[in-house]
């Protein structure tokens, strides 16, 4: 169970840099969608114990509230 947690939080990290690493030409509304997105898979993933399932509900959550902010 260790293993799988330890792989879906580095593959998480990788997501988060290649997100971050392409910000430049993104709009904030993108940039708030995208963070968002990384915070609720990480949240995701850290409550349900690194399930699949968990990450992508918290990346999905995350992302539509990252895009709502300041709307």
């Amino acid at each position: 169970m260790k293993t799988n947690h330890k792989f879906t939080m580095s593959a998480v990290a990788v997501a988060m840099l290649a997100i971050l690493g392409g910000c430049a030409d993104m709009s904030q509304r993108d940039k708030n969608t995208a963070i968002g997105a990384g915070v609720g898979a990480v949240g995701g993933a850290v409550l349900t114990g690194g399930s699949a399932v968990g990450t992508v509900g918290g990346a999905a959550v995350g992302g539509v509230i990252g895009h709502e902010i300041n709307k």
